[in-house]
């Protein structure tokens, strides 16, 4: 092969990988603005507070709404904010050098929660849910004294996913991270505009653009957290059962509760045959329709019948 034909062939590939890259942004934008339009997440003049850990989610969620603030149909505001817990050999620098020469307002909030974690977790201990319960505490703080309107997390498909198997296994309830909630005090709502967006896709992203990614070491090496044990049981299904994940998130956004045992979701107790059909009556006697997983679509389709991409993030 000579020099021309060489340079030719890298320009193809070239090329190829550009058009690549252009798809997944895409499918990524198309993935974030169907979550907040189908959630109302950010409104007119809201000023979105996004959080940044240094994580592929992250930086990939801030990413996307920059580039959908430019064309939205709303004006909104963004700031970003890192929340630094002064973990030994955290480099301060890289995320103000790279907010800053991306030009968005943001804010290096400075706490030294690594130091109380440390003393009130026991020895080999998990320290997660000591270290997110004062993130958080931080973060709304935070929102109140920069006026924003809305907290903006990097919680992505899958880590919504884990999140409903570990209340299922461990903790009794069918219950997960809500694509938007209001805080238990009813001052803050906290956003999670990556909620369609699949991890894999988030992954290739965050290498195609380059993010210095910071990783998060305070937790050391906790191989047995029964998250990672939940996720690894997610990513096995999608290697085995292509299709199984979005039919699994299209469980969440498609409950009966008549079909349930949830007493406070459902009047169970009233119940009673007054010869009126309804929609949520018995099925139990019909045959229900499965599709195999190998055969469902890679869309999960919305009860409506459009076609979305389902798809947490580092805070």
């Amino acid at each position: 092969m000579n020099a021309a034909t060489e340079t030719i062939a890298l320009t193809e590939a070239e090329k190829k990988q550009q058009y690549n890259f252009n798809k997944l942004t895409k499918w990524l934008r198309h993935g974030v603005g169907d979550a907040i339009n189908d959630f109302n997440m950010i409104e007119e003049g809201d000023k979105v507070m996004v959080c940044l850990s240094g994580g592929k989610d992250s930086y990939t969620m801030l990413d996307i709404l920059m580039g959908l603030q430019r064309s939205a149909p709303i004006n909104f505001s963004i700031v970003a904010v890192n929340l630094d817990q002064k973990q030994p050999g955290f480099p301060e620098h890289v995320l103000p050098e790279y907010l800053k020469a991306l030009g968005v307002e943001y804010h290096i909030i400075e706490e030294d929660t690594y130091s109380i974690v440390k003393r009130v977790v026991p020895e080999g201990k998990t320290t997660c849910g000591l270290c997110s319960r004062l993130r958080r505490g931080i973060l709304y703080r935070v929102a109140d004294e920069l006026g924003a309107t809305k907290i903006a997390l990097g919680h992505h498909r899958e880590d919504i996913l884990e999140t409903l198997f570990l209340n299922m296994f461990y903790g009794g309830k069918m219950k997960s991270m809500p694509p938007k909630l209001v805080s238990d005090d009813g001052k803050h709502v906290v956003i999670r505009p990556l909620a369609y967006c699949r991890e894999k896709d988030i992954v290739r992203y965050a290498e195609a653009r380059q993010f210095p990614i910071i990783p998060c070491n305070l937790c050391g090496s906790q191989p047995n957290l029964q998250r990672e044990v939940v996720g690894q049981m997610i990513k096995d299904w999608d290697k085995r059962f292509p299709g199984r994940i979005e039919s699994m998130f299209r469980a969440m956004q498609n409950v009966v509760p008549s079909h349930l045992a949830d007493t406070r979701l459902y009047d169970f107790k009233n119940a009673k045959a007054d010869g009126i059909a309804r929609e949520d009556g018995d099925k139990a006697f019909d045959r229900d329709q499965f599709s195999e997983p190998g055969r469902i679509n890679i869309l999960a389709s919305k009860p409506d019948g459009d076609a979305q991409d389902s798809g947490c993030g580092d805070f």
